[in-house]
């Protein structure tokens, strides 16, 4: 799963990006100090993982994965090469979801690009941008596709599809907020539309309004609603406390949270967004050699999710035997007694994967 962190300069982007994945990308308050994408994987917190180590005693545990682009900061005029430009939009294209950070605290001490904290004009600007650069994308490719239309039918959908985008967009609307079947919904995905793509506001406050998460900030309320025209997902957090959290070991991490008064961090509250947004979920598999999570889509069959630890399990898929996470930890790991429980079942190829299934598939080639 790629996730791009995107914002105007000085929001707490790049501070942001630091914490949660702890690679150390130059922060600094003056625009542009991130020059090229950073990127840094981040291992999806899931305590899961580590009661199936201890029930196996696994010599591993390998958590599934998200990687983070920290885009430079975008200005207003990016899509027509502003700031530092185009070449930012472009890394945007290849994530699955963009993370738009917006500042929603007040500092002296921290220059806004705008001169002030508004985070509807800084929403507004950063969404322009984006839609201006998809107008000029599909304006290119609906001149190609009404050629082409003239000798290949089945392109007239296609064009219509477009000219529905573009309308959208004219209207100030990004192209997410159109109603699409799912065969139109493939089409405009194969076009990779900055805005059709999902979206997460992270709302970006002080250290004072995290206990009520953000609830008594006007700022945040503004940016909840408008994340509702759009069923985009907002999440509250301060980008300076995370990096705090950051410098701390394991258990001084939950201690520091529960000082504050809260039950996750920043960034467990993003990913668990990010998983809804996405419509993803985690199966699970457990040994002596590793206990591991991998990340599926949400109602994929059995033999297909066999399909992300090896081709070949796919291709030879007899059957999957299960068991939930909940049921094997109640039995102390103990298949043969979860088994006379009629706890562990036997599911064949149109099996619909739940998260935190425990999961051994069957399989000949």
């Amino acid at each position: 799963m790629k996730l791009g962190i995107v914002g105007l300069p000085n929001v707490g982007k790049s501070t942001l990006f630091n914490a949660i994945t702890q690679a150390g990308a130059e922060s600094a308050n003056y625009p542009f100090c991130t020059i090229e994408p950073n990127v840094g994987v981040v291992a999806v917190p899931d305590e899961r993982l580590e009661k199936l180590a201890e029930l196996y005693t696994s010599k591993k545990i390998v958590p599934t994965a998200i990687e983070f682009y920290d885009i430079a900061g975008l200005v207003k005029g990016a899509s027509q090469g502003e700031g530092l430009g185009n070449k930012f939009l472009a890394h945007i294209r290849e994530v699955e979801a963009i993370v738009h950070v917006v500042r929603c605290f007040e500092s002296g001490d921290i220059v806004h690009v705008e001169g002030s904290v508004d985070p509807l004009r800084d929403i507004e600007t950063i969404n322009l941008e984006l839609m201006l650069s998809d107008i000029e994308l599909l304006d290119r490719r609906l001149q190609r596709s009404q050629k082409a239309a003239k000798n290949d039918k089945t392109l007239a959908v296609e064009v219509e599809i477009i000219q529905k985008a573009l309308e959208v967009l004219e209207a100030g609307k990004s192209v997410r907020t159109l109603e699409l079947t799912d065969e139109q919904q493939e089409i405009v995905k194969s076009f990779n539309l900055l805005s059709s793509k999902p979206i997460i506001y992270v709302a970006n406050v002080s250290e004072e309004d995290l206990a009520d998460d953000g609830n008594s900030n006007p700022h945040v309320a503004k940016v909840r609603e408008f994340a509702s025209t759009e069923d985009a997902e907002v999440v509250v957090v301060s980008a300076q406390i995370e990096e705090e959290i950051s410098q701390l070991d394991v258990e001084e991490r939950k201690g520091f949270l529960n000082d504050l008064g809260l039950e996750k961090s920043g960034l467990d509250k993003l990913v668990q967004a990010s998983y809804t947004l996405l419509g993803l979920i985690s199966f699970l598999t457990a040994g002596p050699m590793e206990s591991r999570a991998w990340t599926i889509k949400a109602g994929m069959p059995a033999p297909q999710a066999a399909g992300k630890i090896h081709s070949d399990i796919e291709r030879g898929f007899i059957r999957a035997e299960i068991i939930a996470f909940d049921d094997l930890v109640a039995h102390g790991g103990n298949m043969a007694s979860a088994k006379e429980k009629g706890l562990v079942r036997v599911e064949g190829k149109e099996y619909i994967m739940k998260d935190g299934d425990v999961v051994h598939f069957r399989f000949n080639v």
